[in-house]
C-alpha cells in the first residue's frame, strides 16, 4: 500500500513539475526566439537554437549521474553557476520586447 502510495505521489509531483514548467519558463525560449530573429534568417537560426536546446537538454541528462556521484552538492553548485550566468546573459543582451515593432527590436543589435 505505501509503495503504491509512493508511486502515485511521485507521478503527481512529476506531473506539476511539467505542467509549471511548460506554462512558465519552459515556453519562454520558445517566444522569445520568435520575436527577436530578423525575418531572413528566423528558419535558419531557429533550427540552430532548437538544435543547441536539445543538446544542452542532452548534455545536462548524461552528465547528471556522474556529477551527482561525484558530489550532489558540487553538482548543484556547477548548475546553479550555469543558471546565474544565464540569468545575467538575458538581463544584459536580451531586449524587452513588449510594444514593440519587429524594426525596433531589430535596432537593438545594430
Amino acid at each position: 500500500m505505501a509503495l503504491s502510495l509512493l508511486v502515485v505521489s511521485i507521478s503527481f509531483y512529476l506531473k506539476v513539475m511539467v505542467i509549471a514548467f511548460s506554462l512558465g519558463l519552459g515556453a519562454m525560449s520558445w517566444i522569445i526566439m520568435s520575436e527577436i530573429l530578423p525575418i531572413n534568417i528566423k528558419g535558419l537560426a531557429g533550427s540552430f537554437a532548437t538544435l543547441a536546446n536539445w543538446f544542452f537538454s542532452w548534455l545536462v541528462t548524461l552528465t547528471a549521474n556522474l556529477l551527482l556521484d561525484w558530489s550532489s552538492g558540487g553538482t548543484f553548485t556547477i548548475y546553479t553557476a550555469v543558471c546565474v550566468f544565464t540569468a545575467g546573459f538575458v538581463a544584459i543582451w536580451v531586449p524587452e520586447t513588449k510594444g514593440k515593432t519587429l524594426e525596433e527590436i531589430q535596432q537593438f543589435f545594430r
